[in-house]
């Protein structure tokens, strides 16, 4: 079965908040925290089709969906900021989440991004190694503002495109 990046708008409203869902479920506190931001981000993707389609896709294995990327494009050329990006559990430890990494840094540098920054929480130690791996570098550690007593620090990273 060969891995597919395609359009956030070929799957239903609902199909991202659902996949953050599905990825963050091993902590059910997560959900208590973020649901009703997942649920804004996945309403402002499908209200905004124009952006989805640029700024985002969904990664698919055998004609269903098994995670996301997104970015934030408003700095660009100077900046992008990657978003939420996730894979659904039964999917996890696969190497799924870093092709789904690589095509959007590759995707981002094409859109011509000088710099891509991410940030991730403390305890989520597989994305921490994903981002390392497609080449993103340390910056900095912060405070996390919305559940630090689950998630730990903000963990920041960046890539310099050269």
């Amino acid at each position: 079965m060969s891995l597919k990046f395609e359009k956030i708008t070929e799957f239903p409203r609902g199909t991202l908040a659902a996949l953050l869902k599905d990825g963050y479920s091993y902590e059910p506190k997560f959900a208590r925290y973020w649901q009703k931001q997942w649920q804004e981000f996945d309403d402002f993707f499908y209200d905004n089709p124009q952006i989805a389609e640029k700024y985002g896709f969904i990664t698919v294995l055998a004609d269903k969906p098994i995670g996301f990327v997104s970015w934030d494009p408003r700095k660009l050329p100077e900046v992008a900021e990657v978003g939420h990006n996730c894979i659904a559990t039964a999917h996890k430890s696969n190497g799924y989440g870093g092709r789904q990494m690589r095509e959007a840094v590759n995707r981002i540098i094409a859109q011509g991004a000088k710099k891509i920054i991410v940030c991730t929480n403390e305890k989520l130690v597989a994305a921490q190694r994903t981002y390392e791996s497609v080449g993103f570098r340390f910056v900095k550690k912060s405070e996390e503002p919305i559940c630090p007593e689950y998630a730990g620090q903000r963990i920041h990273y960046e890539i310099i495109v050269k």
